[in-house]
């Protein structure tokens, strides 16, 4: 299911369009992997680790835990999953309709959408990825605009980051929903989860109860990690997470 690493030679997930340059944390993944074969080898897959390390990560930062079904096997193949990156990953220009189908078309509600939408609460981005939004855009906080376009020039510093919650940047909490009420969205996706149209009263929602975020998100989180995985037989348990057996 989580075809997270890239087999040498090939272009796998980790160099898709949405994901390039962008992504971190893999030598964790690499960190955790090599621990896990030593106590249990050629038992859990890398797609496991990354499902689990993606509930304590959220746990660790004062997020929902979730009980995170097993059983995942890895990819043999990365060209496939870097096609699919780039087809289904919506990206940070989407306007709110291309959200909605693009979570649709994995059986996901507005509702759960809004609430995934909801991990931004932390985690960075690339100056190339919200210049436009900082500088050309009208429905952004002026304030929170010309902090961010000090890290993030008009031309260059492609690679600055900034945070995706500018108010707790570390924690996981509802934050990011109070700064979409505010204009402070970073990335042009971001904001159109509060520009007037159909998530604006789940934004609301969220923004005063965070019980009801950690809750539905949570569940979504369940719900994404059973997109089709790779069982039984199907692919195999990696050594290493960075290239086939």
């Amino acid at each position: 299911m989580h075809r997270c690493c890239s087999i040498y030679g090939s272009i796998g997930e980790k160099l898709a369009g949405p994901n390039n340059n962008s992504l971190r944390g893999f030598d964790v993944i690499d960190t955790i992997k090599s621990q896990v074969e030593k106590l249990c080898p050629g038992v859990v897959s890398c797609a496991d680790i990354l499902t689990v390390a993606a509930r304590d990560a959220t746990v660790t930062l004062g997020g929902p835990s979730w009980s995170v079904p097993l059983g995942r096997r890895d990819s043999t193949t990365a060209s496939a999953s870097a096609s699919a990156a780039n087809s289904n990953l919506p990206s940070p220009a989407s306007s709110l309709s291309a959200l909605i189908t693009a979570f649709s078309n994995k059986g996901f509600t507005d509702k759960e959408m809004v609430a995934l939408s909801g991990s931004h609460t932390i985690g960075q981005s690339r100056c190339t990825v919200f210049r436009s939004r900082v500088y050309n855009e009208t429905n952004v906080d002026s304030q929170f605009a010309t902090s961010v376009q000090s890290n993030c020039p008009s031309a260059g510093g492609d690679n600055n980051l900034s945070p995706l919650d500018v108010t707790s940047p570390t924690s996981f909490d509802n934050a990011y929903f109070k700064n979409l009420q505010s204009q402070k969205g970073l990335l042009h996706s971001d904001q159109k989860l509060f520009d007037g149209g159909s998530t604006n009263a789940q934004v609301n929602a969220y923004s005063t109860n965070s019980a009801s975020f950690f809750t539905d998100f949570a569940n979504a989180m369940v719900k994404m990690g059973n997109l089709s995985p790779l069982t039984g037989t199907s692919g195999q348990i990696r050594i290493n997470c960075r290239k086939t057996n």
